[in-house]
C-alpha cells in the first residue's frame, strides 16, 4: 500500500510537532493565562481572576523598569563586544585560510564550558580581597592595592563585569557564524574590488557587512535573545547584587515566583519580557537582514 507523500510528510513531522506542543505551546498558553490571575504558591491553592492587574503592577514597579533597562544594557554590551571581537576573528580566520584550523579549535573551547562553571571561575578572578585580575593588577603597578577596584561590589562597573564570563563564553560562537557567511562570499568579487582600487575599509562596509546582512541579523537575534535571558552566570557571581544592581529581568522573575510567591505577577513579567524579545528580533531581521531585497 502507498501512503500519499502528503501524508506520510506529516507522519514523519507528527513527533515534533507533538514535542512542541507539550513542551513549548503549552507552557506559552499557561504562561499567558496564568498572568491574568492572582494565583496563590501552595498547592491547589486558590486562583482569582484579576484581568489586567498583574500587568499595571509590572509597570508601576521600579524594580521591573530598572531590571528592563538592565537587562537592555547587559545585552547591548554582550552582544556589541562579542560582535566586535567575533567578527575580527572571523575576518583573520578567513585570511590565514587552512592555517588556521587549529585556532579555530582552540578558539572554540569556551563553548564547551558550563555557564555556572564559567560564572565561577570568573568570580574567583574577579571577587574582593583575593582575586587573581586583581592581584596581578596591583603586581603590574597598575594598581595601588588589589581591592581597589570592585569588579563585583561596585555598583557603576559590576554589570560589565557579569558580562566578561557570557562575552567570554560565547564570542567563539558568533565567530563560527560568521567565518561560515564569509565563506559564502565570492572571492571573484573581493578581487575585483581590490583591482579597482577598493581600500580595506571599503571592502568589509561596502562588500563584505552588506552581503552577509542575513547571517549578521540571525547571529544577533540568537545570540540577543540568549543574552538577554542571562541567568545562571549573574545568579553565581552576584546573585543580582549589589543593591540590584546587576538584577536582570531573568533574575526578576525568578524571584518573583520564587523568593515572593507570586506566580501571577511573575507570569505578567514574563508575558511582557517575552513580547519585548519578538519585539526586538522583528526589528532586527526587518531592518539588518531586509528579507525580499537582492542582497
Amino acid at each position: 500500500m502507498r501512503i500519499p507523500d502528503r501524508r506520510f510528510a506529516l507522519f514523519l513531522m507528527t513527533p515534533a510537532a507533538v514535542f512542541l506542543a507539550v513542551f513549548v505551546a503549552y507552557p506559552l498558553i499557561r504562561l499567558i493565562t496564568d498572568s491574568f490571575y492572582k494565583i496563590s504558591p501552595n498547592v491547589g491553592g486558590t486562583r482569582e481572576f484579576i484581568g489586567v492587574a498583574n500587568y499595571v503592577e509590572a509597570f508601576s514597579s521600579e524594580a521591573f523598569t530598572g531590571a528592563g533597562w538592565r537587562t537592555l544594557a547587559y545585552t547591548t554590551i554582550v552582544v556589541t563586544l562579542e560582535f566586535t571581537l567575533g567578527l575580527g576573528m572571523a575576518l583573520l580566520f578567513t585570511m590565514l585560510g587552512k592555517r588556521s584550523q587549529i585556532w579555530r579549535t582552540v578558539f572554540l573551547y569556551p563553548l564547551m564550558i558550563a555557564p555556572i562553571v564559567a560564572g565561577l571561575l570568573w568570580k574567583f578572578l574577579m571577587i574582593d580581597n583575593f582575586g587573581l585580575i586583581g592581584t596581578l593588577l596591583h603586581q603590574a603597578g597598575i594598581l595601588e592595592n588589589p581591592n581597589q577596584i570592585g569588579w563585583l561590589s561596585n555598583p557603576d562597573i559590576v554589570l560589565f563585569s557579569v558580562a566578561v564570563p557570557d562575552i567570554w563564553l560565547t564570542t567563539s560562537f558568533m565567530c563560527l557564524v560568521l567565518f561560515a557567511g564569509l565563506q559564502n562570499i565570492p572571492g571573484d568579487l573581493i578581487e575585483a574590488a581590490r583591482l579597482d582600487g577598493a581600500k580595506a575599509p571599503a571592502l568589509l562596509f561596502r562588500i563584505i557587512l552588506p552581503l552577509m546582512r542575513p547571517v549578521i541579523a540571525v547571529a544577533l537575534v540568537v545570540r540577543g535573545i540568549d543574552a538577554a535571558r542571562a541567568f545562571d552566570t549573574i545568579l553565581i557571581q552576584t546573585n543580582g547584587g549589589p543593591d540590584s544592581a546587576s538584577e536582570t529581568m531573568s533574575l526578576l522573575i525568578y524571584r518573583t515566583m520564587i523568593r515572593f510567591g507570586d506566580p501571577g505577577l511573575a507570569s505578567a513579567m514574563g508575558t511582557i519580557y517575552l513580547l519585548a524579545m519578538l519585539g526586538v528580533a522583528f526589528f532586527a531581521v526587518t531592518t539588518i537582514w531586509r528579507p525580499g531585497t537582492d542582497t
